[in-house]
């Protein structure tokens, strides 16, 4: 498929050519880790649409399509009621604290060791996202150009990493907006009506399918359920989605671009799930599911085109991977090694530069050797969720909530996350059903039983909350 390789080839040469150009912007520490916190309202949906949406919501919404039909899309469905639910209920808040770090948030409102404890667990957490991220790159790879799994996450991973080197937050954002573009017209305007059409249309969907293919609950639940847990309350609290957040230019873009971003993921949920309905109208007896995506887009799309929806795969892929990779080294070099070699001399950009390339390089080590991470990946959202939620939530809107609240929540909550998973296995809902419920009652049960938080701090706090100069 040699024109199909050249679409791929300069989509990537595109992603290093901005990534280049976008280091020139990347002078301070504002602008390394968070755009210069000046993003208009396209920018900031567009970026926030594409760190989102990633391989999971891409590929992964197909395969659901094609086991459950429309109800497949309950996975993205959460995603985009997280980051609405986030930003029309906490996005102005977040935005007016100028922080850099969820940690750095949880210092400013608690003090005390909250920010160090979550600051480890939120690195886990983004680092683990990256990894998983970098595996899907190898996969797009290894169907187009025959390569092997290692050279391919090598490529994949290495590209993600140069221009997050390069630029930081702005070649990450300047880079996204180009994967949004792609992706959208790749997936929305190519993929999904081709895909329509070659099943016979959406008669030809509703002669082909059990009519349960048609029901929104099909999928069950339990799956909704977890989905839900997951997915919803981890869009509300990860550090690659605030540090989205923070770069927005004021309180309404977060708010505003926000809500268009959720949205469209809404809209994106739903298309995928089309697609993989097609799939399946179209090749009913695949050996895996998991072959729905590559499968129609090989044998549905004419070449050329092909290579656009594939490049689009590979934007949602990539957009995650190097989200999650400015976060884990932001959270580094901003909550972790302060903390360990303080200074006051620090160059913070090149801290941050040096952080980005070493845990880049890391990841793409791990994703080499490892062969499935469904479960590292399970362990970092459940602890993230399960020990975080509550005191970040809480702290935002509860004034009577303390440091010893915030601190026993996390740890009690993270411990029965722990406990529970190695009981009833890593994918088990149990770990979060009950982690969260008896984080919250820890939290609100310390937090009445121990001093209110000082009068300075809390008016400090909201200070911050308000947008007052400091």
């Amino acid at each position: 498929m040699p024109i199909d390789s050249l679409v791929m080839v300069s989509y990537l040469l595109a992603m290093v050519a901005v990534g280049w150009w976008a280091a020139r912007r990347a002078g301070t520490k504002s602008e390394f880790l968070v755009a210069g916190r000046r993003l208009g309202h396209t920018m900031y949906s567009g970026t926030m649409s594409a760190v989102v949406l990633g391989g999971a919501s891409t590929v992964g919404g197909v395969r659901l399509g094609y086991l459950y039909g429309i109800s497949g899309a309950w996975l993205v469905l959460t995603i985009g009621l997280g980051v609405l639910g986030l930003s029309l209920l906490f996005a102005r808040r977040i935005t007016r604290l100028k922080v850099y770090t969820v940690s750095e948030m949880l210092q400013l409102r608690y003090g005390g060791g909250a920010a160090t404890i979550s600051g480890f667990v939120m690195w886990v957490y983004a680092l683990m996202l990256m990894v998983t991220s970098t595996i899907a790159c190898s996969t797009i790879f290894g169907v187009l150009f025959g390569m092997d799994r290692a050279s391919s996450v090598v490529l994949g991973g290495g590209i993600v990493v140069l221009y997050s080197v390069l630029g930081g937050m702005w070649s990450i954002t300047l880079t996204d907006m180009v994967q949004f573009v792609v992706k959208t017209v790749g997936i929305l305007f190519v993929l999904l009506p081709v895909a329509v059409a070659k099943a016979g249309g959406f008669d030809g969907l509703a002669a082909a399918l059990p009519a349960d293919y048609f029901s929104l609950w099909h999928i069950g639940a339990e799956t909704i359920l977890t989905y839900v847990l997951v997915y919803f309350f981890g869009l509300l609290i990860g550090q690659d989605i605030w540090q989205r957040v923070f770069t927005a230019r004021d309180d309404k873009v977060a708010t505003v671009g926000g809500t268009f971003s959720g949205l469209y993921c809404l809209l994106y949920a739903f298309a995928g799930a089309i697609v993989g309905m097609a799939a399946k109208a179209l090749f009913p007896n695949l050996a895996s599911p998991d072959d729905a995506f590559a499968t129609i887009v090989t044998d549905a799309l004419p070449t050329g085109l092909r290579g656009l929806v594939l490049a689009a795969a590979l934007a949602a892929v990539m957009s995650t991977a190097s989200g999650a990779l400015i976060a884990c080294a932001t959270v580094a070099s901003n909550d972790i090694w302060p903390r360990l070699r303080p200074s006051e001399n620090r160059d913070e950009v090149r801290t941050a530069r040096i952080f980005t390339l070493v845990l880049g390089i890391a990841g793409i080590a791990i994703a080499s050797m490892l062969q499935d991470v469904v479960g590292a990946l399970t362990v970092a959202y459940n602890l993230l969720v399960g020990g975080l939620l509550v005191p970040i939530l809480g702290g935002l809107v509860w004034r009577r909530g303390t440091r010893q609240g915030a601190l026993a929540s996390i740890v009690v909550g993270g411990t029965t996350v722990v406990v529970l998973m190695l009981t009833h296995g890593m994918l088990a809902n149990e770990p979060i059903l009950w982690g969260l419920p008896i984080s919250l009652v820890t939290y609100v049960a310390v937090s009445l039983a121990t001093p209110p938080t000082e009068a300075a701090k809390l008016a400090h706090w909201q200070a911050r909350l308000t947008g007052e100069p400091r």
